[in-house]
């Protein structure tokens, strides 16, 4: 068999896995982004660690530091390029409904009209577009090891495309809590999140504080999302 099998794969194929159920859970029927969201919180809490993991094994050979550097990014691009996305698109679906006297908070299907759903799924597909071209340019600059500052400190050039994981759930939250229909928000704040992914500047590499403040606040908007959800649903 092709390809290489050891503990250092697990959390990038966990990822993947994670990103492709949130997108066949959205385009399944009329579709539910909110339990995409979830798988999308999933695959960033696998790719904060799939590093640490993986560099725990000193005996790796370079055909496999470069087998993970591809299957990260490849995970990435469906994780954190293709699923926002097509939450985005379940979202020109399906919708919240305001409660009216009965004090229910139901789902209705959204009704936009196609020239609008057309510009929108457009947006959704350049997005997904600027995603690959970051991470084909990481793999580019990782392999020239270019991705160091003048102090050899990490950087990343351009926003990281797994910066999504944090993102799109947080415009989702909004989309909850005021139960209003929000869905040109997300499109608007994917527009700015793809050209992000394409703009020269720098961001270092968060260390083990960053992470650990990252991986509290992917928690926070899990937690939030639950709740909720489970107040929407009584």
């Amino acid at each position: 068999m092709i390809g290489f099998y050891d503990y250092t794969v697990i959390l990038t194929y966990l990822s993947l896995l994670s990103g492709t159920t949130g997108i066949m859970l959205c385009l399944n029927g009329v579709g539910h982004p909110y339990l995409g969201m979830f798988f999308l919180l999933f695959s960033g809490l696998c790719d904060t660690f799939d590093g640490k993991v993986a560099r725990s094994k000193k005996n790796r050979t370079e055909q496999m530091k470069k087998f993970g550097i591809q299957i990260d990014s490849l995970s990435d691009l469906v994780a954190f390029g293709v699923l926002p996305a097509c939450i985005g698109i379940s979202l020109l679906r399906y919708a919240i409904h305001i409660p009216g006297l009965s004090g229910f908070t139901c789902y209705i299907l959204s009704n936009y009209q196609k020239p609008a759903t057309y510009i929108l799924t457009f947006v959704a597909v350049l997005y997904v577009l600027a995603a690959m071209i970051r991470l084909a340019y990481f793999n580019v600059m990782e392999e020239e090891d270019q991705n160091r500052d003048e102090s050899g400190a990490k950087i990343y050039t351009g926003l990281p495309v797994t910066s999504a994981a944090l993102i799109f759930p947080a415009v989702l939250l909004l989309h909850l809590l005021l139960r209003a229909d929000l869905t040109l928000l997300y499109f608007g704040v994917m527009i700015v999140t793809g050209f992000l992914f394409l703009f020269r500047f720098h961001i270092k590499k968060p260390q083990n504080r960053g992470t650990a403040i990252l991986i509290i606040l992917g928690a926070i908007e899990f937690i939030i999302l639950i709740l909720a959800l489970l107040h929407f649903k009584r």
